[in-house]
């Protein structure tokens, strides 16, 4: 049993989220997300904004990222021997009050995702422009994104250190739309199957921005210096690779939570385990090809998405992609973690953050 408190983690997070996407509308909200506002904005107009944002947030989500951040701060915090009492530490607080930066984008992107994708559900509901419309929600999500970094106006921290916060937060945001140019253009074309180079590098930018957005935040609010964030936080960017691959094995097998087992089929998604096999059996291409285009006509009960899991079982490639993002997640926590040895919490958010990972893999 670990010592951290990690229940304690989790609903100082959803506090924190809670105050910059409400469910009442107070003044520290408004003020924080809008500034002075004209007598005639009234709270329904707000809410145009915020009810999409809170609606798709409130259905939960594993939160791993938020939460990595915190037990980062910690380490950092505790390594420094900076207070007795982790929880009350400055650089913890300033971690905790941080975490809209990758919760809100996070948000934003399934927002943007799900429309891009034409993906009618999310976390098992109707996704948001399914209940609130297109324009509402691309115009929501695009919002979540520009609200985020409210939370570093939040803090009285110098000029420099908000500086240094907002060049991270807005390069992280851009390799992440990059990544997402990538996918797109990929899932568009049912004939073109990148190599698994340029899958690695989609991937990385697109899941991996926010694993290392985390990271670098948790780093620099616990204390430690640019250059200790720079690396760590590349390291991280290997365990949202690696996430980012599970979720593809996952697509495939038991389906993601909320989602059918092989939605990404239907909506042409490039996956490890496609390119994988296909690499490994190249006669297979046109086969897989096809079995895209018909899915994507079709729809998710198209028998074209069994066949083509159905190929990928034979091939061995699933399991083998499960493998390769098992060992990405485990061996990158471990490298994470092993960069603040000297911290008193260092073994109990070790075991957090692997155990964060090992309760989301998949079952193959």
């Amino acid at each position: 049993m670990s010592n951290l408190d990690i229940s304690r983690i989790r609903n100082e997070i959803e506090n924190t989220l809670n105050t910059f996407l409400p469910q009442v509308q107070g003044e520290f909200f408004k003020t924080a997300a809008f500034g002075s506002l004209p007598e005639a904005v009234s709270e329904k107009h707000i809410s145009e904004l915020l009810t999409p944002c809170r609606s798709l947030m409130s259905l939960g989500g594993k939160r791993w990222r938020p939460v990595l951040q915190v037990l980062c701060a910690m380490m950092v915090a505790e390594s420094k021997g900076k207070n007795d009492n982790i929880f009350e530490n400055p650089g913890v607080k300033e971690s905790f009050a941080l975490t809209p930066l990758v919760e809100f984008v996070h948000t934003a992107s399934l927002i943007h995702d799900d429309i891009e994708d034409g993906a009618d559900t999310r976390r098992g509901k109707p996704a948001a422009h399914i209940t609130y419309g297109l324009d509402t929600a691309l115009n929501a999500g695009a919002w979540l994104y520009f609200l985020a970094p409210a939370a570093i106006d939040s803090l009285n921290l110098s000029a420099d250190k908000k500086s240094l916060y907002y060049s991270m937060f807005t390069m992280e945001l851009r390799r992440l739309h990059l990544g997402q140019a990538m996918d797109i253009f990929w899932h568009r074309n049912p004939d073109i199957f990148p190599q698994l180079e340029e899958y690695q590098a989609m991937v990385q930018n697109k899941t991996g921005t926010l694993s290392c957005l985390a990271v670098l935040l948790g780093v620099l609010s616990g204390g430690g210096t640019k250059e200790q964030a720079l690396m760590a936080g590349e390291i991280a960017r290997g365990i949202g690779e690696g996430f980012q691959i599970l979720d593809d094995v996952q697509n495939l097998t038991t389906g993601n939570p909320g989602k059918k087992r092989g939605d990404d089929i239907v909506e042409g998604k490039k996956s490890l385990p496609v390119l994988m096999h296909i690499s490994k059996y190249p006669e297979d291409k046109d086969k897989i090809a096809s079995c895209f285009k018909k899915a994507q006509k079709e729809g998710i009960m198209s028998p074209s998405v069994e066949e083509c899991i159905s190929i990928l079982e034979k091939g061995g490639c699933i399991k083998e992609a499960f493998e390769k993002g098992h060992n990405l997640v485990t061996s990158k926590s471990r490298e994470l973690v092993q960069m603040f040895e000297k911290s008193a919490v260092f073994s109990d958010a070790a075991n957090e953050i692997i155990g964060l990972f090992e309760a989301m893999l998949p079952k193959v």
